[in-house]
């Protein structure tokens, strides 16, 4: 995998996961993500993107995912999400904001039927 590609991959569990703040175990799932890919230069990267302006985020990342994950095989994309979306509601819920972004990227990807159908359990 690519350099691109991790950050990508970083990049939306980062965003995701900075909703309603970083907290400590949300920090540890992607560190944890980071050294599974061998990118903890990948993480800090994503993190810096998302800080550069909060307000302006979740467009600028969706730009980027975009361009990475519309490239990556359908399989492949609605993986990605459903795995950012169990994650996410590890913690116990999940935010109508988060909710509505990983929906958002889903439909954007060409993969919101499958990922409806792999997370409505």
């Amino acid at each position: 995998m690519d350099a691109t590609t991790k950050k990508a991959f970083l990049l939306l569990k980062s965003l995701v996961f900075h909703y309603h703040g970083l907290d400590d175990s949300k920090r540890i799932l992607l560190k944890n993500a980071g050294e599974k890919m061998e990118a903890e230069n990948e993480v800090a990267w994503a993190n810096a993107f998302l800080a550069e302006d909060y307000l302006s985020a979740f467009e600028r990342s969706r730009a980027f995912l975009s361009k990475v994950f519309l490239q990556l095989d359908k399989s492949e994309r609605e993986r990605q999400l459903v795995e950012v979306w169990e994650e996410t509601n590890r913690k116990g819920y999940l935010t109508e904001m988060e909710a509505t972004a990983i929906l958002t990227l889903s439909k954007d990807w060409q993969v919101d039927k499958g990922f409806l159908e792999a997370v409505k359990d």
